[in-house]
């Protein structure tokens, strides 16, 4: 079972039509594109936090590699 052909998707379109309305189709579209930018935004957030908390573990362990380092130092 392949892609709808052109006439698979007139046929539909018109249902979607005669099920909404031509006046709540809009109001639907405008719904799902601010759906999918709120989604999108939650997903860049995310990354971004997982990014800031990935480089602060890397900043802690480097302090932590220092001063163990100048604990050996201070030892010898």
């Amino acid at each position: 079972m392949g892609m709808p052909g052109g006439m698979e998707w007139l046929i539909i379109a018109l249902v979607v039509l005669l099920l909404f309305g031509g006046k709540k189709i809009p109001e639907l579209a405008k719904g799902l594109g601010s759906g999918i930018k709120n989604f999108k935004k939650a997903i860049k957030d995310d990354e971004d936090e997982v990014a800031e908390n990935k480089k602060a573990d890397e900043i802690e362990k480097k302090s932590e590699t220092t001063t163990v380092d100048k604990n050996e130092t201070k030892q010898v």
